[in-house]
């Protein structure tokens, strides 16, 4: 089904792979091409250097690359995405960082907040201060239920060849023959002031697609195959996924694009995918031809690895709490059920740490089959024109029934909403008992569908993390999300929430057109680019408040240890929740409140603790006095020999601060909230083994943290309480160093603990030297 290649590998004529031995000989090269039935293909040499730059993704970062070297990059953006619950933050550091115009395409959605249901209004005060940055400096707002983020994207700014980043997570765009990268907002802020995006040259690993789907396999289970063979093993992790082989005429632009999307949940960097004239009709039918260009890998190109996938082999999937790579086939989950989901309810209840919360799925097994409660449909995942057909056609006139089960639709765009309502589609949908909703990417995250305390909701949507479908475990609350395709979705809806596999039912799928009406968006999206309007002044509700003063970093930095957390990976929901807590990311301040929450509720007071000893701190520097101050100093620190007038230099010099331990932070979604809350409460620093996610590190970067990581087994050195002294800090990252000599202080005694700084860069380290990203270019 899914198979991995540890060695390097070539590609030939788009159809050829061999793996690299290291001694790969033309006349092998040409011996395997007449056995595999091309005779007529041959090559006269191989140069491995040659065809690393022959991949698609080469091709790319070298039309964007600014800088005169082709291992360190420094990438501009041709257009820039964000919603509505990142964008506020993202122009208020960029105008901080002395932002006059946008200089590329910048697209606001809002459909992360469009309810406006929590807070009052917040929510659409947010909207109005993102349409006013429209105007005044030149952007593209696209107003609440017209489209989710990626949606739009795909329909309206993609193209081949280009490249977008964006502050979502599952910025992809691939399969249209663009290469998008989500990031953290610091990242948008660089290219909105015109500066770069800096990245070592990433690997790259084919996706080598061969057969075809069979009837009822939807782009959910192809990418939750691809995802559950590579995430463990982090084979793909920051580097870039090209997708090639024949297979890929097998599928539709729209089951590309429902793979590509979830490319995310593998922790690649980005995705390509060759071109062909299924993406020419793709662009031909959304009114703009000219962004179609032909991509494909030269004649022998030059892969890191390779992730072969026989597509005739995939068969329907569900991914089970509480992560996306934990996935099994729905034939297995209905033969051996209650031993699966005995070890699901293991591995769950040690990853929540609740011993309040009983997490259960064995009893939703009914007559030996998993019942869901509930069923939704929604975001750039699941909530495509095809997906939705297809569900239309599976549910026919049969009804999902009138208990407890229940199904949400969410088509991805009004455009695709408005061809679904032209075919009858949703008709067919309200008549078996789906409800049908706007574009909202809310079930993505938790805002909207919350199940039923103890329920278990399927979703083709992107993720599956604890409490993401809303639930809140500090008020006793737990209820779990599974990943599906939206054919067995529907399948499993017309047996009342029994799980069922589309493929026994696959027989009524057929092929719909499509026709996209440019007019949705025309009367009602504002189109400002290169039309900026300085007199505009911005709109801030109450809560839009902004980020407070951030000191650069002391000669010397005190840490107090305000969280460990041994988890295998910690997740960005966890550092900051989902759902209800988006209403507030425009509030800096309020947001912190909830950092750890779900976690580690004690922390936000530890933190808080901390940062009144560094205010206290700054006023004994400033000649005040203070016994608590004194007190910790002379606690934790050796002064031996000190007089009064060095303790206060020392003083001065030795800022006081919190850090984070995690074994590997940062899965999930790109928010630098998960950052910046911990920076907004007077964190310096995370330590981990190692960080899941180039994004988040960067976030940390951008907020001026200091991303340390240790070696295995001296984590084991660090606890809650614990104070962490690092001497010199500031000459350590001044001069580059890559470890820095620190020690562990506590209520036992002292422990050194070496901490590395590797793979900076000049503008890394000079940003964490000035504090933030914000002061940096204020300075």
């Amino acid at each position: 089904m899914v198979q991995l290649t540890k060695a390097g590998v070539f590609l030939v004529k788009g159809h050829l792979t061999v793996e690299d031995t290291g001694a790969v000989t033309v006349e092998q090269v040409n011996s395997k091409l007449a056995g595999a039935g091309l005779p007529g293909l041959r090559l006269d040499r191989i140069d491995r250097e040659a065809a690393k730059q022959a991949t698609m993704a080469c091709q790319i970062f070298g039309s964007h690359n600014t800088a005169n070297d082709s291992r360190n990059l420094k990438l501009r953006f041709d257009a820039l995405a964000s919603h509505d619950i990142t964008y506020v933050g993202i122009i208020q550091t960029a105008c901080a960082s002395g932002l006059k115009e946008f200089p590329v395409p910048y697209v606001l959605t809002n459909c992360h907040n469009s309810l406006c249901a929590v807070g009052g209004t917040i929510n659409e005060d947010d909207h109005l201060f993102g349409l006013a940055a429209a105007k005044k400096f030149g952007g593209i707002f696209v107003p609440a239920h017209q489209a989710v983020i990626h949606q739009y994207m795909r329909e309206m700014m993609a193209g081949c060849g280009k490249m977008i980043l964006g502050s979502d997570s599952h910025t992809r765009y691939g399969a249209l023959g663009t290469m998008a990268i989500g990031e953290g907002g610091g990242e948008l802020v660089k290219q909105l002031v015109k500066r770069t995006y800096d990245i070592a040259y990433p690997e790259v690993v084919a996706v080598y697609l061969e057969g075809k789907p069979l009837p009822g396999v939807g782009p959910q289970d192809v990418a939750l195959a691809i995802i559950g063979a590579v995430f463990n093993s982090g084979y793909v992790k920051n580097k870039v996924m090209e997708f090639v082989g024949p297979g890929i005429a097998n599928l539709s632009v729209d089951f590309r694009n429902g793979i590509d999307v979830m490319t995310t949940e593998t922790t690649c960097l980005s995705s390509i995918w060759q071109t062909d004239e299924q993406v020419t009709d793709f662009y031909r039918i959304h009114g703009r031809p000219d962004a179609y260009s032909k991509l494909e890998p030269g004649e022998v190109s030059y892969y890191d690895g390779m992730v072969k996938v026989d597509l005739s082999r995939i068969r329907p999937m569900i991914a089970m709490p509480f992560h996306p790579s934990n996935v099994w086939t729905i034939d297995e989950m209905n033969q051996n059920g209650a031993d699966i989901l005995r070890q699901i309810e293991i591995e769950g209840q040690r990853q929540l740490e609740n011993p309040k919360l009983q997490f259960s799925l064995t009893d939703k097994l009914v007559n030996g089959r998993l019942r869901a409660d509930q069923a939704v449909v929604a975001g750039c995942a699941g909530g495509t024109f095809e997906n939705i057909v297809a569900m239309a056609q599976i549910l026919g006139p049969t009804s999902i029934g009138d208990d407890a089960f229940s199904l949400s639709v969410y088509p991805a765009s009004q455009p695709v909403n408005l061809e679904l309502i032209n075919n009858k589609s949703i008709e067919s949908l309200m008549l078996a008992g789906a409800t049908i909703r706007t574009a909202f990417c809310g079930p993505c995250f938790g805002a909207g569908d919350v199940p039923v305390h103890n329920g278990f909701s399927i979703r083709h949507t992107t993720r599956n993390f604890p409490n993401r479908e809303g639930s809140k475990p500090d008020s006793g609350q737990i209820a779990s999300v599974a990943l599906m395709d939206a054919r067995s979705i529907a399948a499993t809806a017309v047996n009342g929430g029994r799980l069922t596999p589309a493929t026994e039912i696959a027989d009524v799928l057929k092929p719909v057109p499509y026709t996209f009406n440019k007019q949705v968006y025309e009367k009602r999206v504002y189109q400002g680019f290169g039309k900026a309007k300085p007199e505009v002044e911005l709109v801030f509700g109450p809560n839009i408040a902004n980020w407070p003063e951030i000191r650069p970093l002391p000669v010397n930095l005190l840490l107090r240890v305000t969280s460990v957390i041994h988890d295998p990976v910690t997740t960005t929901d966890e550092l900051i929740p989902s759902g209800e807590t988006s209403s507030y990311r425009s509030n800096p301040y309020k947001l912190a409140e909830f950092t750890l929450s779900r976690k580690d509720p004690a922390y936000v007071g530890r933190a808080k603790e901390a940062q009144a000893l560094e205010t206290k701190r700054q006023r004994v520097a400033a000649g005040q006095v203070d016994a608590e101050v004194e007190r910790v100093f002379n606690s934790v620190l050796p002064y031996s020999g000190y007089s009064i007038e060095q303790l206060q230099q020392f003083i001065q010099e030795t800022g006081i601060g919190t850090v984070i331990f995690a074994r590997k932070p940062g899965d999930g979604s790109a928010r630098e909230q998960a950052a910046s809350c911990q920076r907004v409460l007077g964190g310096d620093a995370n330590i981990a083994l190692e960080y899941a996610t180039k994004r988040y590190r960067s976030n940390l970067i951008n907020w001026g943290m200091l991303p340390f990581t240790i070696s295995e087994g001296e984590q084991d050195k660090l606890a809650v309480g614990d104070y962490l002294y690092i001497p010199g800090i500031l000459q350590a990252v001044q001069s580059g160093a890559e470890t820095v000599d620190s020690i562990v202080i506590s209520t036992s005694g002292t422990k050194t603990l070496k901490l590395k700084l590797e793979n900076l860069s000049k503008d890394d380290r000079d940003i964490i030297i000035a504090g933030c990203l914000m002061n940096y270019y204020s300075c």
